[in-house]
């Protein structure tokens, strides 16, 4: 199988605003609140996010050519579990996808397309469920200082 990389590096900054709760920006400058707290999703809740929206995305691009929906709802579950030396991750993801269109023609396409949209963005398209799904490393560097003298990268 022949990978090919796309050279756009994706990226987020976040940023504390109080204990619990941070933002975070992408380049463009759109932010998203989040953290621990009332009125927050938690880091876990955007993951399930991510990967509904991801699919979400995928499904609604096509089908909207052919119709508005009049409902388009989607599920993400999992369960958080604790493994026997204490470590946390979530299992059992799952998708549920509610979805309606007119009773016409445009709709009855839309409708047609859902399944196959769903396999493939499951499939090849949705970046978030297949790096979930695949596996990815998560590497890390820390700068540390204290004010008034400079960070020590380690």
């Amino acid at each position: 199988m022949s990978e090919v990389q796309d050279p756009v590096l994706r990226s987020v900054e976040l940023s504390r605003t109080a204990t619990g709760h941070y933002i975070a920006r992408n380049a463009a400058g759109a932010e998203l609140a989040f953290g621990q707290g009332e009125g927050l999703l938690s880091p876990v809740e955007l993951l399930l996010a991510a990967i509904a929206g991801c699919s979400a995305i995928d499904v609604d691009t096509a089908t909207s050519r052919s119709t508005e929906p009049s409902e388009f709802r989607v599920e993400a579950t999992g369960r958080k579990i604790v493994e026997e030396n204490g470590a946390n991750r979530l299992e059992d993801l799952h998708l549920s996808f509610h979805l309606s269109f007119p009773d016409d023609a445009g709709g009855r396409k839309a409708a047609g397309m859902v399944e196959r949209l769903v396999a493939l963005s499951h499939d090849k398209y949705c970046t978030v469920s297949r790096t979930v799904e695949h596996g990815s490393a998560v590497g890390h560097d820390i700068t540390v200082g204290l004010d008034g003298t400079s960070g020590d990268a380690r």
